[in-house]
């Protein structure tokens, strides 16, 4: 049964209850007590004298049924907030727009994307390690069609339980592999005329009705990688082996840290722009400040009803020495204020290592748990991102702790991507000179290893951006 269908219940089952109880108000007690069927002179005629029909048409039982139903749904969000792993989806309508008149969020996203200046933009699909989905969503024999990055994948388990990335169409007459492609053994057969190819490197090693497979007959495959609880990808432009490998959580692999849910955010600007922010100092006060109980609107978030508490954060970027030059980290504090007194327990020590373009390892310990959020960041189109948190967090901790972190990250989170999806991408900034203009201008010099010569950039605007 969906949340859906539990709702439509819950808020018959209300309305069902109310009704009994106001027609209860208006009946004598002697007659609530009659069964249903012997009431108003036998209003249903019943031969069958049934104890199970007694019980079922006793309103007592009736009221109790209804109650429990009512119930029913709170008691099960309840559950779900206490012990389930969350999963909070915003798609690219749903937040970080302003609308304006009777159009919908999801109108004023299309018209954002129609009329906003894109800037001069650099390359939109940088090198690197690329989260693709979460490695307990693909089984043994599983397989998933995935798009990013330009490219239509398909991603395999094979039977012996190892990750397969190749390039989902198939080049016999263009098949796509990944829907309704059978896995047999470490190879995906086509479901068109059932040719079969190796996972390991996308070579086709039968074809049913031909004794002879050429050499030709091959996909491109992609080297793969499972860690903490995630599969991977390497693309490069010019098809450059990986110049370094994703590294593990300690935490998670020695089960100390568990997974307690993920969010998932569509985000409206360029890949370079969301992990700039970890160099960003000052958008810490501008942005962050304000407590997370006044929201994600921009607009709101100063309102006086939430001034008598803030957020407090000092930061640090700087560039990691070789061989880790592709790391970037950011140390940070927070502390919060109430009432002008610090609020010790949701103190924080942070290092989020950015791994790449697209992996950020954000480590913090607090006086009442520690964990990692493991993000990962791939572009969907050329300006369209999708940001995935996945949060692990101390085992021997009650789940919705770990969640309590969880949700606040979302809602910082979701006040950059306001800024995010209406801004545009300014190549030359105006810095000025400071600590803080200074730290953004060393990370874009830092991003920019991950492009190279063949990197694709945006050619062409198109008609319409509608999604």
């Amino acid at each position: 049964m969906t949340m859906g269908h539990m709702k439509k219940f819950g808020s018959f089952g209300a309305t069902l209850c109310l009704l009994i109880l106001a027609v209860s108000a208006t009946v004598p007690h002697r007659l609530l007590n009659v069964p249903l069927y012997e009431t108003a002179g036998r209003l249903w005629t019943c031969k069958w004298n049934f104890p199970l029909l007694y019980l079922l048409t006793d309103y007592r039982v009736i009221i109790t049924c209804t109650v429990i139903t009512v119930l029913f749904y709170p008691l099960y969000k309840l559950y779900g907030v206490l012990f389930l792993p969350m999963d909070r989806v915003r798609n690219l309508g749903d937040i970080g727009y302003v609308p304006e008149g009777r159009m919908s969020m999801k109108e004023m996203a299309n018209r954002v994307r129609r009329q906003r200046a894109t800037g001069d933009l650099p390359p939109i699909y940088p090198n690197g390690w690329f989260g693709l989905i979460e490695g307990s969503k693909i089984k043994a024999g599983d397989v998933k069609n995935i798009s990013l990055l330009g490219l239509n994948l398909a991603v395999f388990r094979g039977e012996d339980g190892t990750i397969h990335v190749i390039d989902a169409y198939c080049p016999h007459m263009g098949a796509n592999l990944a829907v309704g492609g059978r896995v047999v053994g470490d190879c995906l057969e086509c479901p068109f005329h059932g040719w079969q190819f190796r996972g390991s490197d996308g070579q086709c090693t039968k074809i049913p009705y031909s004794e002879k497979v050429p050499d030709i007959a091959k996909v491109k495959s992609y080297i793969s990688d499972e860690a903490n609880g995630y599969i991977y990808f390497w693309y490069h432009a010019e098809d450059s082996a990986p110049t370094w490998t994703v590294p593990r959580i300690e935490e998670i692999q020695s089960g100390d840290w568990v997974y307690r849910g993920r969010t998932e955010h569509y985000i409206n600007c360029h890949i370079e722009e969301v992990p700039e922010n970890g160099a960003d100092l000052q958008h810490l006060e501008c942005v962050h400040a304000p407590l997370i109980t006044s929201g994600i609107d921009l607009r709101n978030m100063w309102s006086a009803l939430w001034s008598f508490g803030s957020h407090s954060w000092t930061a640090n970027w700087e560039t990691n020495p070789p061989p880790n030059e592709h790391i970037g980290t950011l140390r940070l504090t927070h502390s919060m204020n109430l009432f002008g007194k610090a609020f010790r327990p949701v103190d924080m020590d942070v290092t989020a290592q950015q791994i790449g373009p697209g992996i950020v390892y954000l480590t913090f310990h607090s006086p009442i748990g520690s964990g990692t959020f493991v993000q990962h960041l791939v572009p969907t189109e050329p300006l369209v991102q999708k940001l995935v948190h996945n949060l692990y967090f101390q085992k021997n901790l009650p789940a919705f702790i770990g969640k309590f972190f969880l949700l606040g990250e979302a809602i910082q989170l979701e006040r950059d991507i306001m800024i995010w999806n209406n801004k545009r991408y300014e190549k030359k900034p105006l810095f000025v000179k400071s600590k803080e203009d200074s730290q953004l201008a060393k990370h874009r010099r830092w991003f920019s290893q991950f492009y190279s010569e063949n990197s694709p950039r945006l050619k062409f605007q198109r008609d319409t951006l509608e999604w």
